[in-house]
C-alpha cells in the first residue's frame, strides 16, 4: 500500500469556513423542481411518479437525467432538506420506498448490483439540495464504458417512458 502524502494550506480554513451554498427553498413550491412535478396536477405517468406510499408522504419517481435506465429517487412529498428534519412516518415510508425500488429494480432489470445514496447539501452533489431525496439505480460490471470517460456523455438502450412501464409492472404489490 502506497504512502499518502498530506499538504497542509491552512490559509485555506476561512475560506473553506466562509464558503456557503444556496440556501434551501423555503416551503419549495414554484422554486423547487420536485415541488413542481408534485404540484403540476399531472398524472403519474406524464411525471414519471412510479408510487405513492398509501401513506401519502413519499414518492419515488424516475430521475430525468438518469446514470443508468431506471434510475428512481424516492423522496417526501414535503419540501424538507435535512434527512434529520424528516417526521419518522416520511422516515419509516421513504425507507419503505426505497426496499420496494431496490426489489423492482432486481425484477425489472435484473442488474448485477443497486447502487442507493442520497448527496447531503450542494458541496456533496445534491442537484436540488432543498428536497431531501434518495437516488436507487441499478448497476452491472462494466456499465461505465468509453462514452462516459471520454465524451462525457451516457448511453442509455431506452427512454424514459419505457423504464417507467418496466418499473410499474415489477413493483412489488402491497
Amino acid at each position: 500500500m502506497a504512502h499518502l502524502d498530506h499538504l497542509w494550506a491552512g490559509w485555506r480554513s476561512a475560506f473553506v469556513s466562509g464558503a456557503t451554498e444556496a440556501p434551501p427553498e423555503p416551503g419549495g413550491g414554484e422554486s423547487c423542481v420536485f415541488c413542481r412535478i408534485l404540484a403540476s396536477g399531472l398524472a403519474d405517468t406524464e411525471t414519471n411518479i412510479i408510487w405513492r406510499h398509501p401513506g401519502g408522504q413519499v414518492v419515488t419517481l424516475l430521475n430525468a437525467y438518469p446514470y443508468t435506465s431506471g434510475h428512481l429517487m424516492a423522496m417526501p412529498v414535503r419540501h424538507v432538506a435535512e434527512l434529520e428534519d424528516l417526521s419518522a412516518d416520511e422516515a419509516a415510508q421513504l425507507w419503505e420506498a426505497v426496499t420496494r425500488a431496490v426489489a423492482a429494480l432486481k425484477a425489472a432489470y435484473r442488474p448485477g448490483g443497486v447502487n442507493l445514496g442520497a448527496n447531503l447539501g450542494r458541496a456533496a452533489g445534491a442537484g436540488v439540495p432543498g428536497h431531501f431525496h434518495m437516488h436507487v439505480l441499478p448497476r452491472w460490471v462494466g456499465d461505465t464504458n468509453f462514452m462516459t470517460a471520454v465524451a462525457d456523455a451516457r448511453v442509455l438502450p431506452e427512454p424514459l417512458c419505457e423504464s417507467a412501464a418496466k418499473l410499474r409492472t415489477a413493483w412489488p404489490a402491497g
